[in-house]
């Protein structure tokens, strides 16, 4: 296993992306945790097919795709939010509204110019030979300025995870921190594109946080387990992906699953000892 990582890394290309999907995979766990407990885990899916139709027109205009997504992507997480605070579109059709319309525009734009070429499949499936330095640059920096403010702000995060009502009583100003978490999640969806693709990246959200919450029951313990157990299956579905040469998203997307049988069958166990 050692003399396997030990190869990869010596491949620039690699070292690339187990930097950057590391980083993506804790940001992805920690903010799951909350977006899992909140009901709203959706949103990934939500904001990454709302990326690969800005990546689409970047890609068509000829534009940067990551400094285009980021913002309307951003954009798309505020209006998102508050759509579900003031209007009698619940959440989760917002989001499918969303999502839906933001492939189609994707599709169209791509088909009226440059046509389903390598590169568009790229963020729509993931490719670890799609990171170029630049890439690596800017989501090293976005990823550790995600996981200061989710630390710094942990506290805040936990009490409107739990009980907005009570938050807002003690006077926490839970619009504000609402929004910031779906900021943070609209830029870590961006930032994991390039590994997992529009299709998978929001498995990085919900699998670790389901298979913490079936295996420990507090929000702090769930919250480690939960970037444990992304940073883990990120690293195998690499070793995979790369002894195999299976696409990556698909190969870290497996050992997910495979874990939360594991985890499922584990949770099962526990309870029959109990009765």
């Amino acid at each position: 296993m050692i003399n396997v990582v030990s190869e990869m890394v010596s491949y620039p290309f690699v070292l690339r992306a187990m930097i950057v999907g590391i980083l993506v995979s804790l940001c992805c766990s920690l903010l799951g945790v909350s977006l899992v407990l909140k009901k709203y885990s959706m949103i990934g899916e939500g904001l990454s097919h709302v990326s690969f139709g800005a990546i689409s027109i970047a890609v068509a205009l000829g534009v940067a795709p990551l400094k285009l997504s980021i913002p309307v992507v951003v954009i798309v997480a505020f209006l998102l939010l508050r759509i579900k605070e003031t209007s009698k579109i619940k959440g989760d059709s917002a989001i499918a509204i969303i999502s839906s319309s933001s492939l189609a525009i994707g599709v169209i734009s791509i088909a009226l110019t440059t046509g389903m070429n390598t590169d568009v499949c790229n963020y729509m499936f993931g490719s670890i030979l799609a990171m170029s330095k630049d890439d690596v640059y800017l989501s090293v920096i976005l990823s550790i300025v995600v996981l200061f403010l989710f630390t710094i702000y942990y506290n805040k995060i936990f009490s409107i995870t739990f009980d907005e009502n009570f938050a807002q009583s003690t006077g926490i100003n839970v619009s504000f921190y609402n929004m910031m978490i779906s900021i943070l999640t609209a830029i870590t969806i961006v930032l994991g594109m390039r590994m997992m693709g529009a299709m998978l990246i929001s498995s990085l959200i919900i699998f670790p946080a389901i298979i913490s919450m079936k295996i420990f029951k507090s929000f702090k313990t769930v919250v480690i387990s939960s970037g444990v157990v992304s940073i883990l299956s990120f690293c195998i579905g690499m070793v995979i992906s790369y002894k195999l040469s299976t696409p990556t998203g698909a190969s870290i997307v497996i050992v997910n699953i495979i874990i939360f049988v594991l985890a499922t069958i584990f949770e099962k166990i526990k309870c029959s000892k109990r009765s």
